[in-house]
């Protein structure tokens, strides 16, 4: 079912006029590397003042804001842009292992923001203008800067093909964790 779907998908005229586009796809994945830069780049600079690793004279809250405003633009621009992507070639990019992974990260990577956000994050008052933040605090700066930095590698990796349904014979575990259809298995 899956399958098929993502077939469609990549069958309709405007994901085929994407992917075959001599500017489009261009524009949009350098856009997508732009909008990484300008996320990582801010959320780490959040993360590293988390960690009390710099920016201890300033108050954690208004060093989030106003760095967070950029981060979520960033964030919101960079996930229409993968989106779009991921559009492009939903097949390919589906059974892709270090897709998986990359999503993998970002679902860890957004837990570890949801628990920030609705524990750590309530809790600033009482530690905002410390230069070094609680342990949980850094814990989650620490997971965040880990975490994002794997799901960039992981990204990157996407546009290698060593992984691919279509290169057989692969590994076993190959031919699972990306979820190929190999006849006689």
């Amino acid at each position: 079912m899956t399958h098929r779907f993502l077939e469609w998908m990549g069958s309709t005229p405007w994901s085929v006029a994407l992917l075959e586009s001599l500017y489009a796809w261009s524009l949009i994945e350098s856009a997508h590397t732009l909008m990484i830069a300008l996320f990582v780049g801010t959320a780490i600079m959040l993360d590293l003042r988390l960690m009390g690793v710099t920016f201890g004279g300033i108050p954690t809250s208004e060093f989030t804001e106003r760095l967070l405003p950029w981060t979520r633009a960033g964030f919101a621009l960079m996930v229409v842009t993968g989106l779009l992507l991921f559009y492009s070639a939903p097949t390919r990019y589906y059974y892709n292992i270090f897709f998986r992974f990359k999503v993998l990260l970002i679902v860890l990577a957004g837990l570890n923001i949801f628990l920030f956000h609705s524990r750590i994050y309530r809790r600033m008052k009482e530690w905002d203008t410390h230069p070094i933040p609680p342990g949980a605090a850094r814990a989650a700066g620490a997971v965040s800067i880990v975490a994002w930095s794997m799901i960039v590698v992981s990204g990157r990796m996407i546009a290698y093909n060593w992984f691919d349904c279509a290169i057989q014979p692969q590994p076993a575990w190959v031919n699972t964790l990306a979820g190929c259809a190999v006849d006689g298995e």
